[in-house]
């Protein structure tokens, strides 16, 4: 059954609406995301880490839950914003109801909520500190206090909670048939909060992948002799990365070849000379119009991120390989003297629907000429 639940703000605004899931509270950075799909994997996504989502399509919860979808093992967003939540769904995937998962991965939803009016908002002031809770866990003037008290996403170093702990190999292929890829590459992904299709599509195309912990050291790594290194996704503010820009400039420096995408693409840009910044509501939907600047081709892509590499701090080593056509920000990069790329969106998330996986077979390609050295 559904409880009351309100939606704070750190400017002082609350929302009221119908709970769902977990009767808890909880805060992070709220954000909107436009896809019309795929709610599944943008709430398992880890790179939500400590973020609040607001659907800007109205119905969430239509096809419920199935057993494949999931990009890791649990909800990683700290909750949920809709319009209209679905409390019986129709799909013949669905194993169980959006409701019956957020309770069990321990998450709140707030439903009945002008999510228009919330993106307009955010689209104004930015992304903002926020509080969702149910009342009879949080009162109105204590969920404005915890909004403002959240420190924010700026300086937070997150892909180190959200990694695995115990490195582990990764075998199957994408969906729906899983097959193992006969080739057989020593490829090594780095997991800051790494989704899990990403996996499915490195191993169709370079074969067995081992994953590790975000803070592995590059010497562990170097005694495996990959052919190549992979930088995955991930959550938070890049910059206080250190252990990770260390690692990959060393890597680069030993001509190992290297994918990076999202985070990836971020630490990767930091690891060769580059900034970042603190996007003011990032992009997080399926609809982005991202150009080759060589091609010129256009790809329609799945982005989540709010921050971007700053395209001004680019070294003279690094080229740019792709733009955002909503507002010109970096989303490709490579290096011009070491065998090093990387994309700013999600190539694994088909909204194209599969036009730029083209990187992982330029990888794998990377890879091959590498065993061959």
């Amino acid at each position: 059954m559904p409880f009351k639940a309100i939606l704070a703000f750190e400017d002082g605004s609350v929302f009221h609406g119908k709970g769902y899931g977990k009767e808890i509270f909880n805060i992070g950075e709220l954000v909107f995301n436009t896809s019309m799909t795929g709610y599944q994997e943008i709430i398992t996504d880890p790179s939500y880490k400590k973020q609040i989502i607001t659907f800007t399509h109205p119905h969430i919860g239509n096809t419920g839950i199935n057993a494949e979808d999931s990009e890791s093992k649990i909800i990683h967003a700290s909750g949920i914003v809709v319009k209209k939540f679905c409390e019986k769904p129709s799909n013949w995937r669905s194993i169980q109801t959006l409701e019956e998962f957020l309770i069990k991965n321990k998450v709140i939803a707030i439903s009945e909520i002008d999510t228009r009016e919330i993106t307009s908002l955010l689209r104004e002031k930015g992304a903002m500190n926020c509080c969702i809770g149910a009342i009879s866990s949080i009162s109105e003037k204590n969920a404005v206090k915890a909004a403002q008290e959240f420190e924010g996403l700026k300086g937070m170093d997150l892909a180190k909670v959200v990694s695995t702990e115990k490195e582990y190999e990764w075998k199957q292929g994408t969906w729906p048939q899983n097959q193992k890829s006969e080739k057989s590459y020593p490829v090594v992904a780095y997991d800051y909060g790494i989704k899990e299709n990403i996996l499915r599509l490195l191993s169709d195309h370079v074969g067995k992948v081992k994953v590790v912990n975000a803070k592995t050291s590059f010497e562990e790594i170097i005694k495996l002799k990959p052919k190549g290194i992979f930088l995955s996704n991930g959550p938070g503010d890049p910059e206080p990365c250190n252990y990770a820009i260390k690692n990959i400039k060393k890597f680069l420096n030993a001509q190992v070849p290297i994918f990076g995408i999202c985070l990836g693409h971020q630490l990767l840009a930091l690891a060769g000379g580059a900034k970042t910044y603190k996007m003011k509501f990032g992009h997080h939907g399926a609809n982005h119009p991202v150009q080759n600047i060589s091609s010129k081709d256009v790809f329609i892509t799945s982005q989540n991120h709010g921050f971007a590499v700053d395209i001004e701090t680019l070294p003279p080593n690094i080229k740019v390989t792709h733009k955002s056509l909503f507002d010109k920000s970096l989303q490709g990069i490579e290096f011009e003297d070491t065998p090093a790329f990387s994309f700013q969106g999600h190539p694994e998330a088909s909204p194209g629907p599969q036009e730029i996986q083209v990187l992982f077979k330029k990888f794998s390609l990377m890879v091959e000429d590498y065993a061959k050295t």
